[in-house]
């Protein structure tokens, strides 16, 4: 599908030239930070040099004090307490990190992890009876709860205290606990509202050690944990983001913990030194052991100490991976083919798939894969407990949690955010609910929200990519969100010569510009081998590409990653 080149129409501003003298940058550099909200001399510093003094106060968020004196009172009375998490990496990471802090300070602690498959998301009856059961009178929830109200009101029936640690939206009440700590509520005066569900439970901790005098070094030891599920739950790398990203990669890089250094030396991952790296290396393993059996091998390789023991539990986990590739391959690859012959598809603005044998771990995989082709609003469902389940992925700038919403009167329950949902239905309202979500969507999408689009932040010269351009855009990370890799448009370039196709369809070119041909840069274009013709011909191109390092031999260059290609058309 063509993707439509959005250009950022900035770079001319009095704005951008008044940063550019304040800074003593070039209008690239000045471009770049403007679009990211960097406007002052102070801002741009911060942005370029994050410290843990930008960290906010925890108790600025709604119910923390409260969760802080009921954890002490726990203390003081030794009772047994239960961290719960979500199976995903959010999740995990979540349990991992709260677990192992209050494991130095609480003597009778255990975690948590619901059965995907057995208990579904969240938190569930059957966690509630297995903490009554064995003398649990405090239950800390990690990335999950905020719109648990029956669990909640449940737990309390059995004197379990229930302090909740959320990032997903609120319902209209929210659960009658002991503490919430969601920067969502709406009337939660936090100032920052997109912290991952580790990050809420990092605020925990920092609360906790701020209450009790504690080193608050002791905390920033589990930034690496934060980082993982920033990069996996795919939140904004902005303000507090950006600084726990920060630290935490930096951890990853100097001394990582036993778990995640089993991970990278088992994947020959020599340095993660970016949020892709995580998003593509280590998130998949750590999420494929919920996704296929059980999230508590995750949890087990995130708290080990042992560096033989993590190396196994690697082993196990890098195995599961494996197995989850297969399945997403084979389900992606069936929701292809019913889609291929479907007739009606072209006039559909929806994708809404059920097949009570695809696998539920893999799922909101094959949306996101579906979405890539085609490009709109999507809902993958199977079986599970005898009742429709599924993961709903969405477009660039469209709201499909508001959608969903809209489609309750069908819904046993859903939850999410406006651009990655979870839903549970009867089997008998499949049909009925696939109507009705085409129907919400198909009135309230707009076509230009069905285009796919590159966003570009600025179209340059080859001359202009210098060393000294390359070592400031190296600045930039960590990536994400609202913090994109820089990406730059080039026209009217031209193949040496020396380009061929490599791989299965891989382009690879020397490019210059004829208004300064002895700059050349070498690049790659993957899975765009169709345009060989074009270049061979000479014919004038324009590209949108990353300016990346590229290392062989020892040697390090810059090269261009090539993300899409057009033929010139402006001359």
């Amino acid at each position: 599908m063509e993707k439509q080149w959005k250009i950022a129409e900035h770079s001319h501003s009095p704005a951008v030239s008044k940063l550019q003298e304040k800074l003593g940058v070039d209008r690239i550099v000045a471009s770049l930070l403007h679009l990211r909200g960097q406007t002052t001399f102070e801002t741009s510093k911060l942005f370029f040099r994050p410290e843990l003094s930008q960290l906010h106060d925890p108790f600025l968020m709604k119910g923390m004090r409260t969760a802080i004196e009921r954890i002490n009172t726990s203390i003081t009375k030794n009772e047994k307490v239960m961290i719960y998490g979500d199976y995903d990496v959010d999740g995990t990471t979540a349990v991992s990190l709260v677990f192992s802090f209050f494991k130095e300070h609480i003597n009778l602690i255990d975690h948590y992890i619901p059965d995907r498959y057995k208990e579904g998301y969240g938190i569930s009856f059957k966690g509630i009876d297995y903490a009554s059961e064995n003398g649990f009178s405090l239950i800390i929830a990690l990335d999950c709860g905020i719109k648990a109200n029956d669990k909640i009101d449940y737990a309390n029936s059995k004197n379990i205290d229930f302090i909740i640690c959320d990032h997903h939206l609120p319902g209209d009440e929210v659960p009658k606990a002991c503490a919430v700590l969601d920067p969502k509520q709406h009337d939660c005066e936090y100032p920052y509202k997109e912290l991952s569900g580790c990050g809420i439970g990092f605020k925990l901790i920092q609360a906790y050690s701020i209450h009790n005098k504690l080193p608050l070094q002791a905390c920033y030891n589990y930034l690496d944990l934060v980082a993982a599920s920033i990069a996996a739950d795919i939140v904004p790398i902005t303000g507090e983001n950006r600084v726990l990203a920060h630290y935490g990669l930096s951890i990853i890089n100097a001394s990582p913990r036993p778990g995640i250094k089993a991970l990278l030396n088992l994947n020959q991952i020599k340095q993660v030194t970016t949020i892709t790296s995580l998003v593509f290396g280590l998130g998949p393993r750590i999420n494929a052991a919920g996704r296929i059996e059980h999230a508590r091998k995750a949890v087990e390789l995130l708290i080990c100490d042992n560096d033989e023991q993590a190396a196994e539990l690697a082993l196990a986990i890098n195995d599961t991976n494996t197995q989850r590739k297969d399945l997403d391959l084979g389900t992606t690859q069936e929701a292809y083919s019913i889609l291929e012959n479907d007739v009606l598809v072209a006039g559909k603005t929806t994708t809404v798939l059920f097949n009570a044998k695809w696998h539920k771990g893999v799922i909101g995989i094959v949306a996101s894969r579906l979405i890539e082709k085609y490009y709109r609003p999507t809902i993958i469902l199977t079986e599970s407990d005898g009742k429709a389940t599924g993961s709903a992925r969405s477009v660039k700038e469209y709201d499909v949690y508001s959608a969903i919403e809209k489609c309750s009167d069908l819904l046993e329950q859903f939850g999410g955010h406006k651009f990655a949902a979870g839903l549970t239905l009867k089997k008998e309202n499949v049909e009925a609910f696939k109507i009705k979500f085409e129907d919400i969507v198909s009135s309230t999408i707009t076509k230009d929200q069905l285009i796919p689009k590159i966003e570009i932040d600025l179209v340059i010269d080859f001359h202009e990519i210098t060393e000294k351009l390359v070592r400031i855009l190296k600045q930039f990370a960590p990536h994400g969100p609202e913090n994109m890799m820089p990406l730059f448009c080039a026209r009217n370039v031209f193949d040496t010569g020396w380009g061929r196709i490599i791989g299965t369809n891989h382009l690879k070119l020397e490019l210059f510009q004829k208004s300064n041909p002895n700059i050349r840069f070498q690049a790659i274009a993957y899975d765009k081998g169709d345009y060989i013709n074009f270049f061979q011909r000479k014919t004038p191109m324009d590209i949108v590409f990353k300016v990346i390092e590229n290392e062989y031999k020892g040697v390090t260059s810059v090269q261009l990653l090539i993300e899409d290609i057009k033929v010139n058309t402006l001359g």
